[in-house]
């Protein structure tokens, strides 16, 4: 080593230039592609040769495989790879083959990119909102959107997938690495010669006869013209009348005339319209009288209604809300049919906002109404159960569709509403009286119960302080349940009214069956209400003896323990 010592020396000045040179012919960095030479090839790895590293780089054979690169796997073959690490924790080199195409072939995508030219690929499989295309000469993958595979809807496209066809690059995420293609583009710009021949044979105020509905949009309707051109009619060009929507006037696959009213040479656009074919309607909408009946076409059926037409241009709505007077959700589907031709009553005219609205109802005979005539309030009429929910029955009556409703506490006077509701079910046959039409509201309320005597009219005859003879049917805690003579209904008798001493006030008094005097301490006949009272009978009674037996002694041979006490009293207020 004594050559290196003196650096200044003729030996020392040839081994720098020698080193320098060297080193200048092989730059080797990390990040960069370099081309490596297979000099070595076993079951499992490549090795490859790399002209200034210390050791040989080794490839996964099955990386080589995957991308593609078969034939290449063969001793003197050149594989470019990406350098990864010169030397590894291991102090080994790392490189990628798999990489090295990646960055290569986004080169090579950016490049066309730049210039503006399609690339060859081809589609390899499907993907949430479009496809994944792959570049066939770098293997690099690309998304498809959807609305750019076709220049129209295609339902499938099996016939497209691993087909080599081009593809305009139409978006690059340098930051991200990904790209976007466009097979549609590339069909357009074939037609886009051709579809400005088609344009020029058209012209302002031209008629299209025949057009056929090809699809919607929120703001107009498409139209396909003998196959070769597709127009649009814009949302306020379908109709005199308000549209909030192309599929409340038109159906897909449906013919229609088209006028045309503006010509695009340069978007290469037609534009059309529909009602500039007829004069406008709403110029003489004043020959129109509301609550008036008129004939009217069905021309769309939807799910809340209809549309008609009085005339041509001038379309209505025929809300589902007015279709029936007595059915709430009724479909006009299973009403009408598109062609049907209906009586109908105007019901609004609006000029400004150019809308008029129609009732189907209207135009026919309101049940209700007749209803009314032929079965009065007080009617008794038969009809049958034909709904039931947890307090009220519905009944059908005759044959008029009308479901009359009958609430539980109208179906007996004697048990509990809602008890006596359960013995009854659909289908049941029942004569019940009318108790009140309102046919404003469209609703019939009718009663069972009103069809049988009133055993509340046992009381007609009887007033207040009245005494009665009841018999006693049970008791609890809260007093006495009785039953008058020659009377349905039962009452109660609270533990406060059975007696005027609280210590005689004990409902275990009584065992059940005993017939006992009691008074009527009220009765209010709107509210079917009667307060029986054994302790007013007492009071009464006690009330009569103070008047009739003015002296102390014959107080004691009555029932009252208090009498004589009360008599005294009297005496000293003398």
């Amino acid at each position: 080593m004594e050559i290196f010592k003196d650096l200044t020396s003729p030996a020392s000045k040839e081994f720098e230039k020698l080193l320098n040179s060297q080193l200048s012919k092989n730059k080797i960095e990390e990040g960069k592609v370099i081309d490596g030479k297979i000099n070595k090839i076993t079951d499992k790895f490549v090795f490859l040769f790399i002209d200034g590293l210390k050791s040989e780089p080794v490839l996964d054979i099955n990386e080589l495989k995957s991308m593609g690169w078969s034939e290449k796997i063969k001793i003197g073959e050149k594989i470019p790879v990406l350098l990864e690490r010169i030397e590894d924790k291991n102090g080994e080199v790392v490189v990628s083959a798999s990489k090295a195409q990646k960055i290569r072939g986004w080169d090579k995508l950016v490049e066309a990119y730049e210039k503006n030219e399609p690339i060859m690929g081809k589609i390899t499989s499907k993907c949430k909102g479009g496809c994944i295309v792959e570049h066939i000469e770098t293997g690099s993958l690309m998304f498809l959107p959807g609305s750019q595979i076709s220049d129209k809807p295609l339902k499938d496209i099996s016939h497209l997938m691993n087909e080599p066809q081009k593809f305009a690059l139409i978006k690059l995420d340098k930051v991200r690495g990904n790209a976007c293609v466009s097979r549609k583009e590339i069909i357009s710009s074939f037609k886009k010669e051709d579809k400005a021949k088609i344009i020029d044979k058209y012209k302002v105020g031209d008629i299209i006869k025949n057009a056929e509905v090809k699809g919607y949009s929120s703001f107009g309707c498409f139209f396909n013209v003998n196959g070769e051109l597709d127009v649009l009619v814009h949302l306020q060009e379908i109709s005199y009348s308000r549209v909030n929507h192309p599929d409340e006037v038109f159906n897909i696959g449906e013919k229609h005339d088209l006028k045309v009213i503006s010509v695009d040479k340069e978007k290469l656009q037609v534009g059309c319209s529909v009602k500039q074919l007829s004069p406008d309607p709403f110029e003489h909408i004043e020959n129109y009288e509301l609550k008036k009946i008129y004939k009217a076409k069905v021309v769309k059926i939807m799910d809340f209604g209809a549309f008609c037409e009085l005339e041509p241009g001038l379309t209505t709505l025929l809300h589902s809300s007015e279709l029936s007077w007595t059915k709430k959700n009724v479909s006009a589907k299973k009403m009408f049919k598109v062609g049907d031709e209906i009586n109908c009553v105007i019901t609004e005219i609006d000029k400004e906002k150019r809308r008029v609205a129609i009732s189907y109802r209207l135009a026919q005979e309101n049940p209700f109404e007749s209803f009314e005539k032929k079965f009065p309030i007080g009617t008794i009429v038969e009809g049958e159960v034909v709904n039931k929910n947890e307090y009220s029955l519905f009944v059908k009556v005759q044959n008029y569709e009308i479901d009359a409703f009958l609430h539980c506490n109208d179906l007996t006077y004697l048990n509990n509403g809602e008890e006596e509701l359960s013995k009854y079910k659909k289908g049941d046959k029942l004569k019940v009286k009318v108790l009140e039409i309102k046919v404003s509201d469209q609703k019939v309320r009718v009663g069972l119960k009103q069809t049988f005597p009133d055993p509340f009219d046992w009381f007609k005859d009887k007033k207040v302080n009245q005494t009665i003879t009841v018999k006693i049917i049970s008791t609890d805690n809260k007093g006495l349940i009785v039953r008058p003579e020659n009377c349905e209904m039962d009452f109660q008798i609270k533990k406060s009214q059975i007696a005027i001493n609280a210590a005689d006030a004990r409902p275990s008094r009584f065992t059940g069956g005993e017939r006992i005097d009691c008074a009527i301490a009220e009765i209010d006949f709107n509210k079917r209400k009667v307060v029986l009272s054994i302790k007013l009978l007492e009071e009464i009674e006690k009330k009569e003896a103070l008047e009739k037996y003015g002296a102390e002694g014959s107080g004691k041979n009555l029932p009252f323990s208090s009498l004589s006490d009360d008599l005294k009293k009297k005496d000293k207020k003398k």
